[in-house]
């Protein structure tokens, strides 16, 4: 079952149009030629160029649906940060519901091997970045599981931090 927290977070992480970054063009985040990761921070990044090990930073303020966020570096602060990611089988929109009882069957493991704790033992929590009915009808079937500490922001990753 998601954590009461996970789930107000899941309202906000969804994919598509977002209200308050429709009017700022979102772009492809800077990284490196070698690594693939951030290496600067992009205030309105594409959501759909996501990747697992990259650091985002969301708030309560974010809309249902968004298209860009702002992606850091991991070693800078930030919020939240992915690590894992998976596409939803099928050609019709299972619907909201299906898709989060989906991610919390494949998240939850996935947050133990990456996080090194059990996730119902573990200070921190995840919430699933997932398709919304329209982003479906454009192809997008990818669900991002995203970490993060809901006492404080995060500098540097999560991988192993068994708590």
């Amino acid at each position: 079952m998601l954590a009461v927290s996970a789930l107000s977070i899941a309202a906000l992480g969804l994919t598509g149009c977002s209200v308050l970054n429709q009017f700022l063009p979102s772009s492809q985040p800077s990284r490196d030629a070698d690594t693939g990761e951030i290496v600067e921070k992009q205030d309105n990044a594409d959501v759909f160029s996501l990747r697992v090990g990259d650091c985002v930073n969301t708030d309560s303020t974010m809309a249902d649906e968004i298209s860009g966020l702002p992606m850091v570096p991991c070693d800078q602060s930030h919020t939240d940060e992915v690590y894992f990611s998976y596409m939803v089988e099928g050609d019709e929109f299972p619907g909201e519901d299906a898709i989060i009882a989906e991610a919390e069957q494949k998240c939850v493991p996935a947050f133990e091997e990456f996080v090194g704790a059990g996730y119902q033992d573990s200070a921190l929590d995840y919430w699933p970045m997932y398709p919304t009915e329209g982003s479906w009808s454009d192809g997008d079937r990818e669900v991002l599981c995203l970490v993060y500490d809901p006492s404080a922001e995060t500098v540097g990753s999560l991988a192993g931090a068994a708590r």
